[in-house]
Formats: structure tokens, sequence, C-alpha cells
């Protein structure tokens, strides 16, 4: 499949036809079908007290089924493997790796979206961004100019789609002032020069986050969109599904999965080098993780590392100051694009005095990305804080962050 990557750097997407081939339509709807009964099974044993009969699945906006996550036994065998599978096909996995500039993209999320039982309406304008827990948004927009994207994401209808809309252009910069004024006003309308992606059955649309995007009209009307996105970072909790996979899917997660092993390894360097002060091994740890970052990139790096350590020393009980709720809730949890490996890796890898130590080396830098006061705005997955939203540290770089554990 041919796409143009220039033009994707630019406007931030790209609309794909026929990305599943309409041969394989009606078989794999079947599959994702399946899957949404199983589901919905589960979502009925789950539910509380108060909720209805169906649970999440009557009560939610935007149903998900989550397939990369734990527990998926039951859900997929050799009658759903296609669901999985589709994530290795050529037009998917091929055409991420060439919008990465990489040679082998790896799937990170594979979900469903599937339409709830009653009107919900319209979502609110966003960001997929969270600057709390990852880094402030001209991080990114540095760092993609500089070298390209690190992850994109996608969405791939097994039915006609209209409900996404996106804002060409904006993953390159922070929102303008006339965008910040409707998004505290109204952020459930259309943006001026916002663009709906009409989707047909099996066309699909990739993005590069953060673009700002609108989950137009959520509705009864049938809706199952394939979710999930593709970097060179993936963490898979569970690979019970490998066995019911192709062999040549098989081998491309194996082969995922062994990165990943290996990215986490490379983690471990560079916030061990940190503990040990050593700024050799700091910058052959992030020559190892992104080997093609310029320095922005390696910035925004360290600054993912930096709320890396933050959860290594939550998950030992360390006491941390200024650190907000949100924050810690976080830290629970695992977002392998942005080198947070989850509670495992904190507690196998590291003591607790080695935590201390290794919050104790980024404090400074956590200080500088955050304002004296608590602040807000419109458009990102974070309410008011401290951190900065859109501002990366002035006048800073890595060799600044190496000296302040240095002295």
């Amino acid at each position: 499949m041919h796409v143009n990557r220039s033009q994707f750097m630019e406007e931030g997407f790209l609309v794909l036809r026929e990305v599943i081939p309409l041969a394989e339509l009606n078989s794999l709807r079947e599959s994702y079908e399946l899957m949404v009964t199983r589901q919905s099974e589960i979502w009925v044993k789950e539910r509380q007290p108060h909720d209805p009969p169906g649970g999440a699945w009557e009560t939610s906006a935007q149903p998900r089924l989550h397939l990369s996550r734990e527990p998926l036994s039951g859900l997929v065998d050799d009658k759903t493997a296609s669901t999985v599978e589709i994530w290795t096909h050529e037009n998917m996995q091929n055409v991420s790796s060439e919008l990465l500039g990489e040679d082998d993209a790896g799937v990170t999320e594979m979900m469903l979206m599937c339409n709830p039982v009653k009107e919900h309406g319209p979502a609110a304008w966003h960001r997929d961004h969270h600057p709390i827990d990852t880094a402030p948004l001209q991080g990114y927009i540095d760092d993609i100019l500089e070298t390209g994207p690190r992850y994109v994401q996608w969405n791939l209808s097994l039915y006609d789609d209209n409900v996404l809309w996106v804002l060409p252009g904006s993953h390159l910069r922070v929102n303008t002032e006339q965008e910040n004024e409707q998004l505290l006003t109204d952020p459930r309308t259309p943006l001026q020069e916002g663009i709906q992606t009409h989707l047909n059955a099996g066309d699909g649309v990739v993005y590069i986050l953060p673009i700002l995007h609108w989950g137009s009209n959520y509705s009864p009307k049938m809706r199952r969109t394939i979710h999930g996105g593709f970097s060179n970072f993936t963490h898979y909790p569970t690979l019970d599904y490998v066995e019911y996979l192709s062999p040549k899917a098989q081998e491309m997660f194996d082969r995922w999965n062994a990165r990943n092993h290996q990215m986490q390894k490379w983690t471990e360097n560079a916030l061990r080098a940190v503990i040990e002060k050593d700024a050799s091994a700091y910058h052959g740890a992030l020559e190892n993780i992104h080997p093609s970052r310029g320095e922005k990139g390696k910035l925004l790096s360290t600054v993912f590392l930096c709320k890396a350590a933050c959860f290594v020393a939550l998950t030992h009980g360390c006491e941390l100051e200024d650190i907000p709720d949100d924050l810690r809730n976080r830290g629970r949890g695992f977002h392998s694009i942005t080198l947070n490996w989850g509670p495992p890796f904190a507690e196998e890898r590291f003591t607790q005095e080695e935590a201390g130590i290794l919050w104790e080396r980024f404090t400074p830098l956590d200080t500088l990305l955050k304002t004296d006061e608590e602040h807000f705005l419109p458009g990102f997955q974070s309410g008011p804080m401290r951190y900065y939203f859109n501002e990366m540290p002035s006048n800073y770089g890595v060799a600044d962050f190496i000296a302040s554990w240095q002295e």
C-alpha cells in the first residue's frame, strides 16, 4: 500500500482506503462480533450493584475491548485469532513502519471501539496526551520536527464510520488563543479547519499523537472500529493468544516481545547510570534506546526517564514531596512508549535505597517542569496541575541534566 509520508508529517494524519481487503471484511466482522459477545458476558459478571444488567456495555459512551491486556483466556482462540492477526497485516504493520521511519514497528495496544446502547452525543476535543506523567507538548513537537514520530495510532473501521475529526497540523503546534477560547467555552463542537474523517468499511485513518482530535457523536448506530497503534516500544502483559496465530504472526510477536525486554534492560541501564553518576553510560543508554534521535529527542527521553524514576521511587514507598495524587496513581500502570515499564520493573531491578537516590538525581529536572502555582490549559487529558502543559525547560539540554548530578 502506497503512503505519502511527507503529507503525513505535515498534516499529522492519512486516510487510507481498503486497509482491510474487502474479501476479508466479513470474516473479520464475524470474529470481532464473537469477541464482543464474549466480552459482554464478562461485563455482566463484573457489573456493580447499581449498574444495569449489561454492566459496562450499557453504561459506557464507547464500550471498548482491550485485546492486549489481561485476561484474554477464553476470548482469543482459533475462531477469533484474526482479531489479533489483522495487526500483523502488511497494510497496517508495513505502513506503520514506513510512517515511523523504522524497520519493524510493533503493535502497542489492540482495541475495538463499539457504539453505546443509547445516545451519548459528542465527546470533547482533546490530545491523547498527559503532560503530568509524560512531558510537555513542546517536547513532543520538537522531537517530531527533529526526527519524526515515535508512535502512530489507527482507527480501522469494520463499518462506515464518520465519528473521528482531526485538526490538521495541530501535532506540530500548541493551541491558538482562539482554539483555547472555544475549547474552554464549548469543546464539543467543530473547530475551525477541523476535518471529519469519512471512513468506509475497511478504511483506516492513521495519525500522529498528540494531534487534536474529536469523537463527534457516540450514538447507537452500529460501530465497530479497530483502534490501537505501533511503535518500537511494546509491552505485552500476556501473550496467551499467540498460539492461535499463524507462524508468521507468532514470529512477529516473539520478535517484538524480545525487543521489549531489551528496551527494559536499556532503560534500567540509563537509570542506573544516573545512580552511579556515569555520564558516558547515560549517553550510551540513550543511544541504545533511541539510536536515531537528535538532541531534542534525547531531552524528551530524559524527561520520560524523570517520570520513570518517580514511579520507581513511588513503587518502593519512598517519601516524595510535592507529587500530586494523579501522578501517583498513574505510576501503578505502564506506558512503554514513555519508558514507564510498570511496578514489576521497579520492584525487580532496583532496591528502595537505589530508588531514593534515583529520585534525588532527577528532582532538579522535575522542579524545572513545574510552575509555582496550579494552572490549566484545555485540550489535554489532564485537569489543573503545576506541571507545564506546553513549555519544556528553557535553555536546557541533556548536558545540563548530567551537570546537575555531577556537581
